[in-house]
């Protein structure tokens, strides 16, 4: 009697399992995440080859948002890889880092190269292991890795290091200028800073500039499925040959202060290079971060933020800005006009406490004029009480 009820529950779980590998093979990083999906058959491969560098050093086991960077980091790659379609292109996957009891292995490739299958770049994510180790030399030894692996290799290729960029000295921008001598215009070098690390930040950035083509970019600014349909489409893939038709395509928006906003969307351009924006192109800073409610006090969590400004503004010797304040609804006019102005000032003072030459920044107060978002949730109020820094020509 046992083995006629044993049969039909083995049946049952088998169908189920069927049912179920019968979707996606790669699981989703998290259910918010929608990848685009790509026509294949209207792409081809803009680069030959492609490798990843990712960060698996002990830095990366500390937490950003509440999240490790570890996490974010193999997060983003899992998303990069369910929105890149599978074409005719070879891919690496290289780690750095490693415990003190892997030294001849601080830099290890886990995948390829080969030619990329979604599955198999998947997989290999799967096995990095916690972090662990150091960053510097590990990953000029993984830059130099690749160049290694890539020696035979024909065509363009792409290298994209995702790192925190922390305890880093010069041998990583080294090794990429190494690297870019070996290449030439066959390669270039995009980074992907986790987390907000300021030093880490310079020091990716600088790789990216080694490479002479490519971008530095974060994590946070790719997570939308947009950002990352756009990063992927930017560095790998080209549209086929178009049939002929009776009218041209309309042209691509442009994006003139290289900002990530498109001209046909940005309310602010002419924003200085390597500057933060939010989704209409505009310099801006949320009171959230900046202020309490109903206060015009700086505060110390935002010094990180405003000190990217305060960097921009130093490279930029001839660069005038105007430190706009706003309001959310919330009050009198009158008293929000007043506010904003407080508010402008504070971010002012900041600055120039900073070393920045005082006539180079004025202040401007708009109340409840110009909002950013709606004020009819706490969210939209929060968007509005905000400063925003406008370049003056």
């Amino acid at each position: 009697m046992k083995k006629h009820y044993l049969i039909p529950l083995f049946i049952v779980m088998i169908s189920t399992l069927l049912i179920s590998c019968g979707g996606k093979k790669v699981m989703k990083t998290a259910p918010s995440f929608e990848p685009y999906n790509f026509d294949a058959s209207q792409y081809v491969p803009k680069v030959d080859n492609f490798v990843v560098i990712l960060d698996a050093s002990s830095s990366m086991g500390d937490k950003y948002m509440e999240k490790e960077k570890a996490k974010i980091a193999k997060d983003f790659l899992s998303a990069m890889n369910q929105t890149l379609p599978e074409l005719n292109y070879n891919g690496a996957l290289i780690t750095f880092g490693h415990g003190a009891h892997m030294l001849d292995r601080s830099a290890m490739v886990v995948y390829g190269p080969t030619k990329y299958s979604t599955s198999g770049f998947e997989s290999a994510l799967n096995t990095i292991k916690k972090p662990s180790g150091t960053s510097s030399l590990p990953l000029a030894k993984a830059i130099s890795a690749s160049g290694e692996k890539l020696k035979s290799a024909q065509g363009s290729t792409a290298v994209i290091l995702v790192s925190d960029g922390e305890k880093m000295d010069q041998a990583p921008v080294k090794a990429a200028e190494a690297l870019k001598s070996q290449f030439g215009d066959r390669l270039c070098i995009d980074t992907v800073l986790v987390g907000d690390n300021l030093a880490g930040k310079m020091t990716l950035e600088q790789i990216a500039k080694a490479g002479g083509c490519g971008i530095s970019t974060t994590t946070d600014r790719l997570a939308p499925s947009a950002n990352m349909a756009g990063f992927v489409e930017s560095l790998f893939l080209a549209k086929s040959a178009p049939k002929p038709a009776p009218m041209a395509a309309a042209p691509k928006p442009m994006d003139s202060d290289k900002d990530g906003v498109t001209d046909n969307l940005d309310q602010c351009p002419n924003t200085p290079l390597g500057a933060t924006v939010d989704a209409r192109g505009c310099w801006t800073f949320e009171a959230k971060v900046l202020f309490d409610i109903n206060s015009a006090k700086v505060k110390s969590e935002a010094y990180t933020m405003l000190q990217e400004a305060v960097l921009i503004m130093k490279k930029n010797p001839d660069l005038k800005v105007e430190v706009d304040g706003h309001a959310d609804s919330t009050g009198a006019a009158a008293y929000n006009m007043t506010l904003s102005e407080k508010r402008a000032e504070a971010v002012k003072k900041y600055f120039v406490d900073q070393g920045i030459d005082p006539d180079r920044l004025t202040t401007k107060g708009f109340g409840i004029t110009k909002p950013a978002a709606g004020n009819d949730t706490k969210e939209g109020r929060a968007k509005n009480r905000r400063v925003e820094l406008t370049p003056v020509q």
